[in-house]
């Protein structure tokens, strides 16, 4: 009997080690992060929040896509631990189309779309029959329409949604502007055959372009500004935090001052 009650106190002193070690194995704070942006957002997790993450001893890896669906479906299938690309909309949509789960944690400074041109100078050289390229893609166009509007260039109808305007929606176009629609990362190159271009801000930064020379920069929207996303079950983590840090940061606040001229910055930033 002594053999018994000692075989089972010996098993039960293994499976609470067991336990206690697994425990702390699965409650142990990942310290390799990898994070997924596209130009210029991997530039800014580069030299704004990576150096403050490997203070804190994590080893950061920011992995650049090109494209607005794969950062999304690396996060979500664990081979990213969080993405910067995209602004709360396009979130919220992508999340209700393909089942997800991902949420935001922080806004970040955003490039905003810019009507550009090499003939004029400012809105009101713009002439009568001016051509204007805008963005082809459904979310960019719609963009693209509403900055032309923010701009006084075009009136949209009332009734519609901005966030799904197309040029059938111009209510109003006194400079009878002539709309170009080509691909969005194309835009910049297509400054040279119209008069006025309205390109994405992330284009614009790839391209070379000054976002401070642009003749109207589009004040964007908080839900339109662009933010760090993580999985839902990481939304509390302390990694979650340590980025919410870094981005909160003197230093994060100085890297955009020097390098990132232009930006729209969210309202916590004190703009």
């Amino acid at each position: 009997m002594k053999k018994v009650w000692l075989l089972y106190f010996v098993l039960t002193c293994c499976a609470v080690l067991s336990a206690c070690g697994a425990s702390g194995s699965s409650g142990e704070e990942k310290k390799e992060l990898v994070l997924g942006a596209t130009v210029p957002y991997s530039d800014m997790l580069e030299q704004g929040v990576a150096p403050l993450l490997e203070e804190k001893g994590y080893k950061v890896e920011v992995k650049e896509f090109n494209d607005y669906v794969q950062p999304n479906i690396a996060l979500d299938s664990g081979d990213l631990d969080g993405n910067l690309f995209q602004h709360k909309v396009y979130l919220e949509n992508f999340n209700t189309e393909k089942g997800m789960d991902l949420v935001d944690i922080i806004s970040v400074p955003t490039a905003p779309i810019g009507i550009y041109s090499e003939k004029f100078s400012s809105l009101e050289e713009v002439k009568d029959g001016s051509t204007m390229a805008i963005a082809n893609d459904p979310t960019n166009l719609a963009r693209g329409l509403t900055v032309a509007r923010d701009a006084g260039l075009i009136e949209l109808k009332e009734e519609i949604n901005p966030v799904n305007a197309t040029v059938n929606d111009v209510l109003s176009n006194p400079k009878k502007l002539k709309f170009h629609e080509v691909d969005a990362a194309q835009l910049p190159r297509s400054l040279e055959s119209v008069d006025l271009a309205a390109v994405n801000g992330n284009f614009a930064v790839a391209a070379g372009l000054d976002l401070t020379t642009a003749i109207y920069r589009d004040q964007i929207p908080e839900e339109i500004q662009n933010r760090i996303v993580v999985r839902k079950e990481d939304k509390d983590s302390q990694m979650a935090k340590d980025i919410i840090e870094a981005i909160e940061s003197e230093e994060f606040a100085k890297v955009i001052e020097e390098n990132f001229k232009g930006f729209h910055q969210p309202k916590w930033m004190g703009e």
